[in-house]
């Protein structure tokens, strides 16, 4: 499945995109009878990631109950708004790692965005008035999709919902001032992802996708999750035993060479630009950027 949230009018709605239409899953499911009696809250996403057998089996159904919208009338939301937490694994390419000058490191780094951090596909990335050295990063992310804590690893993707392309956008003046990285990850905006989550059963194998970035149509990045350092298993595991892992919360993995800080000379995003995340099997995402008003 490839599930989304939608604008349609003044609604919005989680749906499950089919070709060029989107199955509205609050009204098929209001057209079969005793389905879901327990009356989920459809407009949340968290809760449908835990009910993928269930909606699995509506999109199963009678295709003349399901009440469609075409996908070109819909403005497409970002996938998840409200994540319990949204946790950034830092140099986890060997590549990125060398081209930063820092050492390969011996369990994953981490950091977190918070939710304001979030827009999705063709929304704007901002470049905010306190930085002039804000970089692209071109993810997978891991959406949770199951509840754990201390999650073995052989259990680990077991917890997996899905899959969305992420674009861990950084402000590096600010990340690199002060030790801080936070300071300059979580700013308004840095948390482009989307355009859908695509199941895990729909991608045969997410340590061997082709990942990269087009900035104006030029490629930056152009890598494989192959490379991953520490893989999805592994950084379920190493973080659960840390905290609880949620439904609906995003792990980015990390992002591969050819961020625009290392270059010589550095390529910096500016307004009028245009980022493409590219995640084979996961899909596309796209953001202009523009200045702070």
């Amino acid at each position: 499945m490839r599930l989304g949230r939608f604008k349609a009018g003044d609604r919005v709605f989680i749906g499950a995109v089919r070709g060029d239409v989107v199955v509205d899953l609050e009204k098929t499911a209001a057209t079969r009878e005793g389905f879901l009696k327990d009356k989920p809250d459809f407009s949340e996403m968290n809760s449908m990631l835990t009910r993928l057998d269930d909606l699995a089996a509506l999109l199963k159904g009678d295709h003349e109950s399901r009440v469609v919208h075409p996908l070109s009338g819909l403005k497409i939301l970002p996938p998840l708004t409200a994540p319990d937490k949204i946790i950034c694994i830092g140099l986890n390419y060997n590549e990125h790692a060398v081209e930063s000058e820092m050492e390969l490191p011996e369990e994953p780094v981490f950091f977190c965005k918070f939710k304001s951090s979030i827009i999705g596909p063709e929304a704007p990335i901002m470049i905010p008035k306190v930085s002039n050295q804000v970089d692209y990063e071109a993810e997978l992310a891991v959406i949770i999709g199951k509840r754990g804590k201390h999650i073995p690893e052989e259990e680990a993707m077991e917890h997996v919902a899905g899959y969305t392309c992420f674009n861990d956008v950084s402000a590096r003046d600010l990340q690199f001032r002060g030790g801080q990285w936070i300071k300059g990850k979580a700013l308004d905006t840095f948390a482009p992802l989307g355009p859908y989550i695509v199941t895990k059963d729909e991608v045969s194998d997410p340590h061997n996708l082709k990942i990269g970035l087009e900035l104006n149509g030029r490629m930056m990045q152009d890598s494989s999750t192959d490379k991953l350092i520490f893989n999805i298993p592994r950084l379920i595991a190493f973080l659960s035993q840390l905290f609880t892992l949620e439904a609906g919360d995003i792990v980015a993995t990390g992002t591969p060479s050819g961020v625009g800080f290392t270059r010589q000379p550095p390529v910096f995003l500016k307004p009028g630009d245009v980022v493409k995340v590219i995640v084979e099997q996961v899909g596309e995402l796209v953001n202009p950027v523009v200045a702070e008003a």
